[in-house]
């Protein structure tokens, strides 16, 4: 039987899609005589054909490659049919002897019935049936059956230049014609649910090597390859909707097909977190009562296994969401044109690698839409650019996309991963980002109320950092965010009691928005009373607007942000020159703090490092670089592979630090008490880390237990100072540590 077929373009591709839902064979060229016949037949009608399609609830895709194969079979048989006489197609000669007749005739049904359904089969049989007349004919007969010989030779002849035959011509010594299992060494099929657009490459590398597996929680599989002449490795994932077995399919296509008429509206978009909760519990009484009607019996797991897929395809995010719950994974980057390219990967332990992941052109539109219905932000001619973020079970990531014209072949993304809990210092420490010191001064310094700009490349972990400065502010203290995308941990750390508000800000890259400026959102906080202010990246005109934060936070609040910039001078060329912050507002800087990336040798690893603590001096007044405005109080050693104390911090040549310390009593102008501050604070992240190292329990790092060692820091401070009238280090220590071998019981495993 025929089955229903269409041709459509996808970018440059032209597919072949054939519907085999009501063909009683397997969709399968490898395996169906019939199937392989029947593409044969269409492509050549249908030439340009690059890919194609089977689909019987599942998706079988074979790729351009595979698909030249048996275009280059379907010419050879169309040149063959044109030139019949040629070729020895045309009438049967009268003198033909009965027994040559009968080659002639078994020669006639190979090239014209068995080409199309088994080309390498009929090419066998073609060698051997010149190889039986050699033997079996005598002279007299020989010379009568010369036209076939010839006939014969020529169509082996355009078979065996064939790619095709040319891949499998190993394989044939003792080929029994008819066993369809020699085609596996040239098709093999990408096979994915029909709903799932995106192409996964489900076969190995050849000759790659596994150094590394793993499964994430919904039980994906994922394998990391190293690859012969490739810098790249490959990140090889497996998730649970290809390993589902028939009847869960079955039932999955079922409840896709009812829940796909129930499309969300973009205001449903305005809560994502309820529209999956809305479509998980929709999708699982669907699913339920298909295996109710079929008498079907699942656990809830598999239940709940089935929704989630269910969730992902509809209104997801896709494959996109399997790799971005991968807490290793720091960057995605899918590249245009969709349906050519891989997908790229930043992973924590293996670095860069490409995927076995291809999107097509339909996914990216959905996606495209989806982010445009989350962030409310256009993406089209006017507007290209789109930045804002999205929140999955267990991710949040910036997203970024691009289209034309700025990007003439399409669409093109990029999701950045953030943890799924804020970074803090202690965390930092065990990554080696920073050493004990470097988090004991950051301590004293936001405790200080100072004003920073966190600078660095990108991916340096600018984000990160400044997040964990928020971690270390107390809870009695207000915080205001200001983000054009939501990266800082506002919504976690107002779970843990912090008085935070959010402010979300237009991009600078948008035109035509009602969304607030940024410029206009900073100046909005000062008119909302007394709060430290952190601003997820200093970029355009609310640069001013930031330094006339600084100036009048700057004795009372916390007030710091990113910005690109490589070093201390970089970020004043970028402030002053760049986004035209006046030289002496420039000043309202307290502290900058450098990280930027530190490779290996070689070029193949790559590690976080804070590589200078630099303070700001207000004397200068044209080029803080020649003034010597900017000093380093701790600055990276390559050698060592950690910030080292710079001789001005050593002798206390801090202005910095030296006027926190006038506003407390027992510090005023007492250097060595400051210092015994600083280090006092060293020591409890020390121990902090000392308590990882013996119970092994991640949780003692995070944010819930080190804002917990830090409110349990500042009580003990106030309990000892009000004792002895003095800040006593070595008391306040010694009850802290005391208060923290207590708490040591409940990490116990």
């Amino acid at each position: 039987m025929e089955c229903e077929h269409r041709v459509f373009s996808e970018g440059d591709d032209y597919i072949l899609r054939i519907n085999c839902n009501e063909c009683p064979l397997s969709p399968s060229l490898e395996d169906n005589d019939m199937c392989m016949r029947n593409i044969i037949e269409l492509l050549l009608q249908n030439e340009n054909v690059t890919k194609i399609v089977l689909t019987q609830r599942r998706d079988y895709e074979y790729d351009e490659k595979q698909v030249g194969y048996l275009r280059e079979i379907a010419l050879i048989y169309r040149k063959i049919a044109r030139n019949k006489e040629h070729y020895g197609l045309g009438s049967v000669a009268e003198s033909m002897s009965k027994r040559i007749n009968a080659f002639y005739v078994r020669f006639k049904e190979l090239v014209t019935n068995r080409l199309k359904s088994d080309p390498i089969g009929a090419y066998v049989e073609l060698v051997r049936l010149r190889r039986e007349m050699k033997i079996t004919l005598n002279d007299d007969e020989k010379e009568s059956a010369e036209a076939v010989n010839q006939a014969i030779e020529k169509i082996a002849g355009l078979l065996e230049d064939s790619k095709l035959i040319t891949i499998v011509k190993p394989h044939l010594p003792g080929y029994a014609v008819g066993d369809r299992s020699v085609y596996s060494h040239v098709f093999s099929p990408v096979i994915k649910p029909d709903f799932m657009y995106t192409k996964l490459m489900t076969s190995y590398p050849n000759a790659g090597e596994v150094i590394g597996s793993y499964f994430l929680e919904d039980s994906t599989e994922v394998t990391i390859f190293s690859v012969p002449d490739s810098v790249l490795r490959l990140y090889h994932v497996v998730p649970p909707e290809l390993k589902l077995s028939e009847e869960k399919y079955n039932i999955l296509d079922k409840a896709r097909i009812i829940l796909t008429e129930h499309t969300p509206s973009r205001s449903d978009f305005t809560d994502p977190k309820r529209v999956r909760d809305v479509f998980f519990h929709v999708g699982k009484d669907l699913i339920e009562e298909i295996c109710s009607q079929e008498g079907i019996k699942l656990r809830e797991s598999e239940v709940d296994q089935l929704a989630n897929v269910l969730v992902r395809f509809t209104v997801g995010f896709g494959l996109v969401e399997i790799l971005l719950g991968d807490e290793n994974i720091q960057d995605v980057t899918i590249n245009s044109p969709q349906g050519k390219t891989k997908v790229f990967l930043s992973h924590s332990e293996y670095e860069d690698c490409f995927t076995n992941i291809v999107p097509s052109t339909a996914d990216a539109e959905s996606w495209a839409s989806k982010l445009r219905m989350i962030s409310g932000r256009p993406l089209d001619e006017a507007n290209p650019v789109l930045d804002t973020e999205i929140e999955l079970p267990n991710a949040r990531a910036r997203a970024a996309a691009i289209s034309p014209p700025i990007n003439p072949t399409g669409l093109a993304f990029a999701f950045r991963r953030h943890r799924d809990k804020p970074w803090t210092l202690p965390l930092f420490i065990k990554t080696k980002m920073i050493n004990s010191t470097a988090a004991g001064l950051l301590s004293f310094l936001i405790d200080g109320s100072r004003t920073f700009l966190v600078a660095g490349t990108r991916s340096a972990g600018k984000t990160s950092l400044l997040g964990s400065f928020m971690v270390e502010v107390m809870r009695k203290h207000r915080i205001i965010t200001i983000e054009d995308t939501l990266e800082l941990p506002g919504t976690y750390l107002r779970d843990l009691g912090y008085n935070l508000q959010p402010i979300k800000v237009a991009s600078s890259l948008t035109k035509n928005t009602t969304e607030l400026g940024a410029e206009e959102g900073i100046r909005t906080t000062l008119r909302m009373g007394d709060s430290c202010l952190f601003v997820g990246e200093v970029r355009s005109t609310e640069a001013q607007a930031l330094y006339e934060a600084m100036r009048i936070g700057a004795l009372a609040n916390v007030v710091a942000g990113t910005i690109h910039g490589d070093s201390p001078y970089g970020v004043y060329d970028r402030v002053v020159n760049d986004l035209k912050v006046p030289k002496t507002s420039f000043k309202a800087t307290d502290i900058i703090v450098v990280a930027n990336p530190i490779r290996s040798p070689e070029g193949l690893k790559r590690e976080r490092r804070v590589t200078r603590i630099t303070e700001v001096r207000k004397h200068w007044e044209e080029d803080p670089l020649a003034e010597k405005g900017f000093v380093d109080l701790m600055r990276y050693d390559s050698a060592k592979d950690e910030l080292v104390l710079t001789d001005e911090l050593i002798n206390g040549e801090s202005d910095v630090i030296k006027a926190i310390g006038s506003t407390v009593r027992e510090w005023a102008g007492n250097w060595d008490a400051i210092w015994d501050n600083i280090m006092l604070r060293a020591k409890i992240k020390e121990e902090q880390l000392a308590l990882f190292s013996r119970m092994k329990n991640d949780d003692i790092l995070e944010a819930e237990f080190s804002i917990e060692c830090n409110d349990v820091f500042h009580k003990i401070s106030a309990d000892v100072k009000k004792e002895k009238k003095q800040l006593d280090s070595s008391e306040i220590f010694a009850r802290w540590r005391a208060w923290l071998i207590r708490e040591a019981r409940k990490f116990r495993k």
